[in-house]
């Protein structure tokens, strides 16, 4: 899992400046984790761009009187679609390993049963990846990225 990069802050800061200054880190995380997200054959970069997009918010919530509400709402809305998508993609992912490795326990007999299961969460999988191409796609017709940056400017 990608660690989150460490925010200084100063207890003498004002509360909206730090808030900006983390906004800007917790988005610019979640968009570094964005490159191959769709990649199947690499699932941890959809668990990081997941865990990256639980961070940011996080901090948008903790953080939510440093920004006008009408500013905030529709930002933390997005990043809980694009969230909910991760997660539309990472719950088959972990099933898919899980299984895959559970597999190999059973006898010859058994997994003929666990290779149809194993074909409904590809299936599941892919249907996860269209939901997360899509909110991916989504963000940039709506420059989520733009508008988190302007919060935080």
């Amino acid at each position: 899992m990608a660690k989150a990069r460490e925010v200084e802050l100063d207890a003498n800061e004002p509360f909206a400046a730090a808030a900006r200054r983390v906004i800007a880190v917790r988005a610019q995380e979640v968009f570094d984790h964005s490159e191959g997200v769709l990649d199947t054959t690499d699932i941890e970069r959809v668990h990081d761009m997941r865990v990256a997009t639980r961070r940011l918010r996080a901090a948008l919530e903790v953080f939510a009187a440093a920004f006008a509400n009408d500013e905030l709402k529709p930002v933390l809305r997005d990043v809980k679609r694009l969230a909910d998508a991760l997660g539309e993609r990472r719950d088959p992912d972990v099933h898919l390993e899980e299984f895959g490795k559970l597999r190999e326990t059973f006898g010859p007999a058994d997994q003929p049963g666990v290779d149809l299961l194993l074909d409904d969460l590809r299936t599941e999988q892919a249907r996860g990846n269209q939901i997360l191409a899509a909110e991916l796609q989504a963000t940039v017709d709506s420059d989520l990225r733009g508008r988190l940056l302007a919060l935080a400017a």
